[in-house]
């Protein structure tokens, strides 16, 4: 090979890993889309970057819309991020209706857009409250706009109810009472939490309702909504100024429907380690995306703000690299409710052996979950200092003495074995 031929794949090869002549399209402006657009430019992709939102606003960070922006403390959350210095091509008010992977092109409300990567980062949705779409004062809090709609609402304190004990539920709750409404919180299940805690663990949780001056209404089925009241399942009659259904969400993702690209039992796109959809050059990342976790011995669909922030990463360094990087990290997620800071790091089931920390009647205690041992999950209020060293020892699979870790005065990170 000549010093010329030498010195062009030289830079044919530098131009493949940078991502030159390649167009990555990235559809959703929410943190997940976002981030790894940001993420692409910081790991050195020299390629066109397109992240294309449904919404018409700026890209915004969400966290703060059940808290700042509800309570008219912030006028918006967006990200502090110049696109245009980092080369993102930004579209924003574009709705994607679909996609056609052999033919790298998505279908949009204005024309086709080709890709040579995409990035599935679509978010997930609210799940809706059957027959309360349309009535008058029945409100959603996902979005911007949701925020900004309920923010007079707030203000004019309205008596709500809120339809959901989940965390959106509670969050919502603690700053209605915030704001001076009266409250009632109702929730089809025996308990707050249901399905994301044990009933021990959510059992203490209930209470914070009523020290917040909440009304909480468990085995409260709706029947239906009507303007100026909600009608539950035993005949009760609940005033409501407004109603705020947080049931759940699901993943954003009914526009793949048709594209050949495989969806989950939760209709998420089924991602594999490395976070790639089934079809060639697609991947996907955050609230729409599940992964197979190592750690856990099962796939994981994790609807939280850490998840959106750190698996961008994984996906950028991905379509960028040789040498494909697996995505297993420790799911980490928190909550601000009712004058507690709750902080939760890992996954558990309830085969997994619960050791407690501090009495759950008091203002700060931890839950520990061991499987053979090893700490595999912790549940921390009001105690940081147990989340951030539980996290590392959840990273490194540490193994517990259960007698030193059931005391609250002994550092957790003192119990490991």
């Amino acid at each position: 090979m000549s010093e010329q031929q030498r010195q062009s794949e030289q830079q044919r090869q530098s131009e493949q890993q940078g991502g030159a002549g390649r167009h990555v399209v990235i559809v959703g402006a929410g943190m997940a889309g976002v981030q790894t657009a940001v993420a692409l430019r910081e790991q050195g992709f020299t390629g066109a970057v397109s992240l294309i939102g449904a919404e018409p606003h700026q890209p915004y960070d969400r966290p703060p819309l059940s808290k700042a922006v509800l309570l008219g403390k912030a006028e918006g959350s967006a990200f502090d991020i110049d696109f245009e210095a980092l080369g993102i091509g930004l579209t924003l008010g574009r709705e994607v209706t679909g996609v056609r992977p052999a033919d790298h092109e998505l279908d949009t409300a204005d024309g086709p857009v080709a890709y040579d990567v995409l990035v599935l980062a679509a978010g997930a949705e609210p799940i809706r409250l059957p027959g309360a779409d349309g009535v008058p004062g029945v409100h959603l809090l996902r979005t911007l706009d949701d925020a900004e709609r309920l923010r007079p609402v707030l203000a004019e304190q309205h008596d709500i109810v809120v339809v959901g004990a989940g965390w959106i539920g509670a969050e919502f709750a603690t700053a209605a009472r915030e704001a001076g409404c009266a409250v009632t919180v109702v929730e089809a299940a025996g308990r707050p939490l249901m399905g994301a805690l044990p009933a021990e663990v959510a059992a203490p949780m209930a209470g914070w309702y009523a020290d917040s001056g909440a009304v909480l209404r468990t085995h409260a089925r709706v029947e239906r909504v009507e303007p100026g009241a909600v009608i539950l399942a035993d005949g009760a009659r609940l005033p409501a100024g407004a109603v705020v259904v947080g049931i759940g969400a699901r993943p954003a993702t009914a526009w793949l429907t048709g594209s050949g690209i495989a969806l989950g039992a939760h209709r998420e796109v089924v991602a594999d380690d490395h976070l790639r959809a089934s079809a060639p050059d697609v991947y996907a990342v955050g609230d729409c995306a599940s992964f197979p976790s190592g750690r856990y011995g099962e796939r994981l669909l994790v609807h939280h703000w850490d998840n959106a922030l750190q698996g961008p990463r994984t996906v950028a360094a991905n379509i960028i690299g040789e040498t494909p990087m697996a995505y297993d990290p420790v799911p980490y997620f928190w909550s601000e409710q009712f004058g507690r800071f709750v902080q939760y790091a890992g996954h558990h089931t309830d085969s997994d052996e619960l050791v407690w920390r501090g009495d759950p009647a008091g203002v700060a205690w931890s839950a520990c979950w061991l499987r053979e041992g090893a700490l595999v999950a912790v549940l921390a209020v009001g105690r940081p200092r147990d989340l951030a060293q539980g996290r590392k020892l959840i990273e490194t699979a540490t193994r517990l003495d259960p007698a030193l870790a059931v005391d609250p005065s002994v550092p957790l990170k003192k119990a490991a074995l």
